[in-house]
Order: C-alpha cells, then structure tokens, then sequence
C-alpha cells in the first residue's frame, strides 16, 4: 500500500475513533470545545513552530508563491459565490454564513496531517505556508464582517495579536533566521507537544460528525461542496500551472486548496452572530465528502 493510501485510510480510521466514541457516549460534542482549544493554543503552535524552527528556509522566495495560490483562490471562488448567492434571494446573513465557508479552506486541521503523511516534513513546511492565506483570509473576512455585521476593529486586531498558530509562525522564522538556539529539553518538549496535534484533530473531526445536518441544509451544503472541494482546487490548479510551480510546490498548493471548509469559519459565524447552524451544517458535510474527493485529486497529481 502506498503512502498516500496509508495516509488517507489512517486519517479515516482516527476520524471514525472519535464518531465511535461519540456513539457509545465516551464522548460528546460538549468535549469539541477544550479539545480544540488544546489544539489550538498548545499543540498546532508548537507543531508548527518545531517544523519552521528545523526546516530549510533557503527556498524561502518560492515558498512565498504557496500563500498567494491559496488566498487568490479563495478570493475568485468567494466572489463567484457571492453572485450566485446573491441571486438566489438569500439575506445577507445566510449569504456570509455560506461564503465563510466557501473561502476558508481546512489547510491546517486536515491539510497537515495529509501532507506530513505523503510528503514528511518538506511537504508539511509547505503546508504551512499555504495556512499563512488561510490566516490571512481568516483576518481579512473578520474585518469584513464587523463593517457589515457590527463590532469593533479593536477587539478584530486584538483577537489577530493573540492568534497562536500566527506567532508559532513568526517565532518560528525569526528563530531559524537568526540561528537562535532554543536547547534541547525545550526542543524535545514542543516535539512532542507538536505530535499530539493531528490525533487530537483527527478525533475531534469525528466528535463533529452529524449526518442529520444532510437533510436540513441540502441545498447549500451540495453548493459550497462543489465550490469548495471541486472550484476552489480548479483555480488553485489554473493558477499553480500558471506561476510555473512543479514538484512539491505544485502539488502541495493543489492539495492544501482541496481541503474541505475550515472550522474557522464556524468561529466567524459564531462571532458575528451569521446563521452559524448552516455554517456547521455545510463544514462538517463537506469534511465527510472530502474524504472521498481528496485521494481522488491526490492520485491525479
């Protein structure tokens, strides 16, 4: 079996551990919550930061490529949406809790674990910086939504200073630039901490499984599934061919376009008080779709 199929299928098997566990009541869906917490304030950072801390950054210039595939294409995709769904008569928070979805992909949480699994460490490096966009956009539909929704532009830039996964990334880079030694005990330390991050992840994915939400939301969660697992991965394909990408670059920037909603999104729905059922609806729908469309576009790369 090769490693994208061992990837894929362990992936699975980590995701149904934790939908088995929510069927037999070990746990439930109240656990999401701290699980994701753990996640990530403690584990992605420090998953991150260990793989930026230890990689090559010689190739940084093209690496810089990934994060602008990623966020154009969420862009086109996001403002195709918005027409579409515009003209389908829904109101403007119906239209944002779809779009939120169409346009945060699930880089991290999913993408990690799938290109670590292909690709190691050289595949996980250039996941990361494909999250940069994820974040960027992350940041940039906050804004967004507190001039349309309400809110204040201090607590969006406050939420953003105190966002984990963004210092892992910074303190990563000026550590490895600067050739800033962090000793041993603390690098074996955030190590281990980083290698609980995808389990964790993976179970919590399952614990978010509700196949209920299939017939609630039909007709949007059929609509950002194809926009976010099938149009979003085609304008990162147009693009990537375009800038001359090969090799990792290429297929990583591909990949990580593919991954299904983001659970970010949830969080913006929830904070700007969007219609976040359907949010969930359509996230946790299309994650259980993924599963089939990713080791389909996977084997064509």
């Amino acid at each position: 079996m090769d490693a994208i199929a061992i990837t894929i299928f362990s992936i699975i098997i980590m995701i149904g551990l934790g939908y088995f566990l929510k069927r037999i009541d070990f746990l439930s869906k109240k656990d999401m919550d701290p699980f994701n917490k753990i996640v990530m304030y403690i584990l992605m950072p420090c998953m991150i930061f260990h793989a930026i801390y230890n990689a090559d950054l010689s190739s940084l210039p093209k690496l810089s490529l990934l994060p602008f595939v990623i966020l154009a294409s969420s862009i086109v995709t996001g403002v195709i949406s918005y027409f579409i769904l515009k003209r389908l008569n829904l109101d403007d928070k119906q239209v944002w809790s779809v779009l939120v979805t169409v346009m945060i992909a699930n880089t991290a949480f999913m993408g990690y674990p799938v290109t670590l699994g292909i690709y190691g460490q050289t595949g996980f490096l250039r996941a990361i910086f494909c999250d940069i966009a994820t974040l960027s956009m992350f940041l940039l539909l906050s804004f967004v939504l507190i001039l349309r929704f309400g809110g204040t532009v201090k607590t969006a830039i406050r939420k953003i200073a105190i966002f984990p996964p963004l210092w892992a990334v910074i303190l990563g880079l000026i550590f490895n630039l600067l050739n800033i030694p962090i000793g041993d005990v603390c690098e074996y330390t955030v190590n281990y901490l980083g290698q609980g991050a995808i389990p964790l992840i993976m179970i919590t994915l399952g614990l978010s499984i509700d196949f209920s939400a299939l017939a609630r939301s039909k007709s949007m969660i059929i609509f950002t599934s194809i926009m976010k697992l099938a149009f979003f991965p085609l304008v990162a394909f147009l693009l990537a061919t375009k800038l001359g990408l090969v090799d990792l670059q290429y297929n990583v920037s591909i990949i990580e376009a593919a991954m299904p909603s983001g659970m970010m999104s949830l969080l913006l729905a929830i904070t700007y008080k969007l219609d976040y059922e359907l949010t969930s609806d359509c996230i946790l729908i299309n994650t259980v779709i993924s599963l089939i469309t990713l080791p389909v576009i996977i084997s064509l790369l």
